[in-house]
């Protein structure tokens, strides 16, 4: 449990508010990764990084977890939003702040 703890604090650490015009080219290469507004994004990185299939397949198949679609990136481009960012490697998580 500690672990998980000091794992969760670091990964708390290393979110970060972007724009999103910034990370673009881990759309471009499928590797970002929409992460609802009613999930915490840093418990979502932890889960990811834990590899917790079953967790994370859930999320997925509600919907709250999702690649970005071209839509959200294309809107998220043209507002020039601000998001929500957590590396995972290989992937992006990302939330929009503007729907909090």
């Amino acid at each position: 449990m500690d672990e998980e703890k000091g794992l969760h604090e670091k990964i708390n650490l290393e979110t970060s508010k972007i724009a999103w015009k910034e990370l673009q080219r881990f759309f471009a290469a499928g590797k970002a990764i929409a992460v609802g507004p009613s999930l915490d994004l840093v418990e979502v990185a932890l889960q990811v990084s834990q590899d917790n299939k079953s967790e994370v397949a859930q999320w997925m198949s509600s919907g709250y977890v999702n690649g970005v679609t071209d839509e959200q990136a294309r809107e998220w481009l043209n507002t020039n939003a601000s998001v929500w960012a957590v590396v995972v490697k290989p992937w992006v998580l990302v939330q929009n702040i503007d729907k909090q």
